[in-house]
């Protein structure tokens, strides 16, 4: 069969899809949209323009890019909390498990990835997004950040060391946060898997009987 025949007897792609295939269609435009031109600069023409669509069916869907922009944020958000409440499930029950798997979460390739590294830090950089940042994600936050206090202190109770949990949880998050920055922000970034460790390097500096730069021993 020749390739000019086989290319005609291919399916046609599919010419429309479901509101909400749409929907998300538009949303990782937005992510990639925002990567590249930043919270401020980034307009529903760009998406549209970027996802191959008219301007006219941005707006069809969204309104505005005020609603756009709270809908991708609610995305991410719900993206990164199945990441990682999916990564505790898997684990073994124990407690130093489930800390390493909620650490190691961070850095799935498939969260963990340049230009949704880069729309997060626009979200946080964007002063004017904060309120909207708290009022989207903040009890997401307020969970995770509670559940790994509370590994951390199982964790001190296992191992007998006395380090405040609330302080451990709160340097392991803004490491993993800094090497996140560090990734998007450095002339020569480092690879993800440095990234990971350097967040195991600060967990085995609190936890030295349990993890290395690793994961666990």
């Amino acid at each position: 069969m020749t390739e000019s025949k086989q290319k005609a007897e291919a399916p046609p792609a599919p010419r429309k899809l479901s509101r909400e295939a749409r929907r998300q269609q538009l949303i990782e435009s937005t992510i990639e949209t925002l990567a590249v031109r930043g919270f401020a600069r980034t307009t529903l023409t760009d998406v549209a323009k970027h996802a191959g669509l008219s301007h006219g069916l941005v707006n069809f869907h969204f309104e505005t890019k005020d609603k756009l922009l709270t809908e991708t944020l609610l995305y991410l958000a719900e993206e990164y909390r199945l990441n990682w409440t999916t990564a505790m499930a898997a684990a073994k029950p124990d407690v130093s498990h489930q800390l390493e798997a909620m650490l190691k979460a961070d850095f799935n390739p498939a969260i963990c990835t340049a230009s949704r590294l880069s729309a997060w830090c626009a979200f946080w950089g964007e002063a004017q997004c904060r309120p909207m940042y708290q009022d989207q994600c903040g009890s997401n936050d307020a969970a995770y950040n509670a559940l790994l206090e509370s590994l951390c202190a199982q964790l001190n109770e296992e191992t007998g060391r006395c380090a405040n949990p609330e302080r451990v949880a709160r340097v392991l998050r803004v490491t993993t946060e800094g090497v996140w920055l560090d990734m998007m922000t450095m002339n020569t970034p480092y690879i993800r898997e440095e990234a990971q460790r350097t967040v195991f390097t600060c967990a085995a500096a609190f936890y030295p009987d349990t993890f290395t730069e690793d994961g666990l021993k």
